[in-house]
């Protein structure tokens, strides 16, 4: 079999990222295109050996790029085509459509009124219903997405949950790592360290944790991720008196000097994830992966599972007072005495390997229920 995986960019995000990993585990020759931003993991893809185009769009509303896009599938000879993210799905459907090829799409980022961080509008949900029937499957990253998505009127056949999934492995935890990434850091050995991941946009309330550190002297907080809310974020710890206590890591990974995710995660004692709505919560499973406490407010991934699938977890979810929550939670961790916890049955329910088997199984589905033209271009 041979893909074409779609998508709107390839800057450092939560769905970017995660479609170069499944790359690594999915046995279908594979290639990538990218409506725009062909950024950082556009440069890990190819270091693993993917093909990555850049069509180049103007904007949203370049028209062009569906006959480039149709072009390209038929050109490739692509037995299936893969769409992730909303621009992507909605032109490239269409493309798939017009080329005569099956397409699957992944929604990962369906939020109860925004999708992708942006508001939901009366338009932007009818132009995903209606380019939505041109596929022959949507794939939900969580259960939650999945129940968004009926509400939505999406059929319920059509819909398939494929988690999204780690490589644990990558994550253990390694405590020479946890002193050279504290010492590299600047961060004394013996302190508390809070920490996030993740972009710095309003949604995450990376605010809170800021809040929550200077309510703790002496503990100390270790943010990984860029984003718009980095100024503001800078900002609010050096009026909180805490800009000593604080490391913004910006983004981590390949080509960055900042540490890696895993080596940031092994230098945390707790970790935070504040955000008031996610579709899935990739970050804390990682977190679990790596033996670390989680305190968190909306996170599928953990929510979605029954309590001993993930023990070590704390759930906030105050509406008239966050900050004096989250600061309670993470006093009691501090108190407690800070320890490394195994990794939890949550981390291997999520890994990798088995979101590539379920969606091998969503591929042969939607080939075999391809309408005759596209089961015969397959």
């Amino acid at each position: 079999m041979k893909a074409l995986h779609i998508i709107t960019g390839l800057g450092v995000g939560g769905a970017e990222q995660q479609l170069r990993l499944l790359l690594r585990h999915l046995p279908v020759r594979c290639d990538v295109v990218t409506l725009t931003n062909p950024g950082a993991v556009a440069e890990g893809l190819r270091a693993d050996g993917i093909r990555v185009r850049n069509l180049g769009m103007r904007g949203n509303r370049d028209l062009t790029a569906v006959p480039r896009l149709a072009r390209l599938i038929r050109r490739g000879a692509y037995d299936l085509v893969h769409t992730h993210l909303y621009r992507a799905c909605v032109y490239g459907r269409i493309a798939a459509r017009i080329a005569g090829t099956t397409a699957v799409a992944t929604e990962h980022s369906l939020g109860r009124a925004d999708i992708e961080g942006r508001p939901l509008t009366r338009g932007t949900r009818a132009l995903y219903l209606r380019t939505e029937r041109m596929g022959a499957a949507t794939v939900a990253v969580s259960g939650t997405v999945a129940d968004r998505l009926r509400d939505w009127g999406v059929p319920a056949a059509r819909i398939h949950t494929v988690a999204n999934g780690i490589d644990g492995a990558a994550f253990r935890y390694d405590g020479a790592g946890r002193r050279t990434t504290r010492a590299s850091l600047g961060v004394p050995q013996d302190s508390f360290v809070v920490g996030g991941v993740g972009r710095l946009v309003p949604g995450k309330r990376f605010d809170l944790l800021i809040r929550a550190v200077a309510a703790l002297p002496g503990a100390w907080l270790v943010l990984a991720g860029d984003g718009p809310e980095a100024g503001a974020l800078r900002v609010l710890a050096a009026r909180s008196g805490i800009a000593d206590r604080v490391r913004f890591l910006g983004e981590c990974g390949a080509g960055s000097a900042s540490p890696g995710i895993p080596e940031a995660l092994w230098a945390m004692d707790t970790f935070v994830s504040a955000s008031r709505e996610e579709t899935f919560g990739l970050a804390v499973v990682e977190a679990l992966a790596a033996g670390l406490p989680v305190v968190h407010g909306a996170c599928p991934a953990v929510d979605d599972l029954p309590p001993d699938r993930a023990p070590g977890t704390t759930r906030i979810s105050s509406l008239t007072d966050p900050v004096g929550e989250l600061t309670t939670a993470l006093r009691h961790r501090m108190e407690s005495g800070t320890r490394r916890l195994p990794p939890p049955p949550a981390a291997d329910h999520y890994d990798i390997r088995l979101s590539s088997e379920r969606l091998m199984t969503v591929y042969a589905h939607a080939l075999d229920t391809a309408p005759p033209t596209e089961r015969a271009h397959s």
